[in-house]
């Protein structure tokens, strides 16, 4: 059983960064994905992006087109990095983190464990 846990939520205002985090914890990944989701409010769960063990990127087109937020990860520390910038209020929402043992995914369906989710609120 593999156990991820996010942190690094919060409220900030319209314009501030925040660094979101996800330890996973269990069984060991091997060579496999790790991605990010949010839930918006009255919206259904979306993409946002996922890296590979190697540190390949993929993201949602809308978050590749304005280049806010980046995906890292720490092998070592089976830990992987939201970082977000220049926040805006409709980032607002649940963000969860997702492994996979795939070597890439961008579909949630493709993901095998989930974290409960960080909630992430931006003021305007």
């Amino acid at each position: 059983q593999v156990q991820l846990v996010e942190s690094g939520g919060g409220l900030v205002q319209a314009g501030d960064s925040m660094r979101l985090s996800c330890a996973a914890s269990g069984r060991t990944f091997g060579s496999g994905a790790m991605g990010w989701f949010r839930r918006a409010p009255g919206k259904e769960r979306e993409f946002v992006g996922t890296i590979s063990w190697s540190g390949v990127t993929y993201y949602a087109d809308s978050v590749q087109a304005e280049g806010r937020f980046t995906i890292s990860r720490d092998n070592a520390k089976n830990t992987v990095y939201l970082q977000l910038n220049r926040l805006k209020p409709e980032d607002t929402g649940v963000y969860y983190c997702a492994a996979t043992l795939r070597t890439i995914a961008t579909m949630a369906i493709q993901y095998d464990y989930w974290g409960q989710g960080t909630q992430v609120t931006v003021s305007s």
